[in-house]
C-alpha cells in the first residue's frame, strides 16, 4: 500500500465523493479521526455508505435513508468488515466528516484531519481484517503526511457523537498505528 503524490492510496478503492473541498491554508493533516458507520444501521457488506458518500443514496431504498439521503458527508477512507480499503476523497483535501469538532483546543478538525471510516456500530466489536487495515494505511499515511495522533469521533465531538465506540480497541490502534492519542 503506498500513498501517491495525488492524494490517492495505491490499493485502494477510488470512490471520489464531491462532497469535500481545500484545507484552510496552512492547514496539513497531523490528526487520524476514527469512526464507525453502517448503512443500514447495523447491516454490514452494503452499497449504502458508498452510495452515501458520493450523493447517491436513495431514500425509497430503506426507510432510515429517507432522513439522510440529504446529507453532504465522506470520509477520506471506508474500511469494511473483510478489511477491504475504500477511499473517497485525496489526503490533500478537507473530507467532511468530522462537523463541529475540537482537538487539544483547535476547531474545524476537516482542516487537518483525515477521517476514517470504519464498516460498524458502537455495539459490538471491530474485526481483525480492519484493525489490520488500519494499521496498514497508517504505515502507508504516515510515509508521506505528518500525522501525530488518532482520536475518535467521540472525542472530538463529546456529548453530539459516540463513534467509534465502547467496543474499538484504543490501546491496539494507537500501537498499531504508532500514534499517540
Amino acid at each position: 500500500m503506498e500513498l501517491r503524490a495525488d492524494g490517492w492510496v495505491k490499493g485502494a478503492l477510488q470512490l471520489p465523493s464531491p462532497n469535500c473541498d481545500e484545507r484552510s491554508p496552512g492547514c496539513v493533516p497531523e490528526l487520524l479521526v476514527i469512526h464507525n458507520i453502517s448503512l443500514p444501521p447495523y447491516r454490514y457488506g452494503g452499497a449504502g455508505v458508498e452510495q452515501l458518500f458520493t450523493n447517491r443514496l436513495d431514500p425509497a431504498e430503506h426507510p432510515y435513508y429517507q432522513g439522510i439521503h440529504q446529507l453532504r458527508v465522506s470520509a477520506h477512507f471506508f474500511i469494511r468488515r473483510d478489511g477491504q480499503l475504500l477511499q473517497f476523497v485525496p489526503t490533500g483535501k478537507r473530507a467532511w466528516h468530522a462537523g463541529v469538532s475540537s482537538w487539544r483546543g483547535r476547531e474545524k478538525c476537516n482542516d487537518f484531519s483525515i477521517g476514517v471510516e470504519m464498516e460498524g456500530c458502537d455495539f459490538e466489536p471491530f474485526s481483525e481484517a480492519q484493525y489490520r487495515m488500519l494499521a496498514a494505511l497508517s504505515a502507508a499515511l504516515r510515509k508521506r503526511l505528518p500525522l501525530i495522533a488518532v482520536t475518535g469521533h467521540e472525542h472530538i465531538a463529546p456529548g453530539r457523537k459516540t463513534d467509534p465506540g465502547p467496543f474499538f480497541d484504543w490501546a491496539r490502534a494507537q500501537a498499531d498505528c504508532q500514534l499517540a492519542n
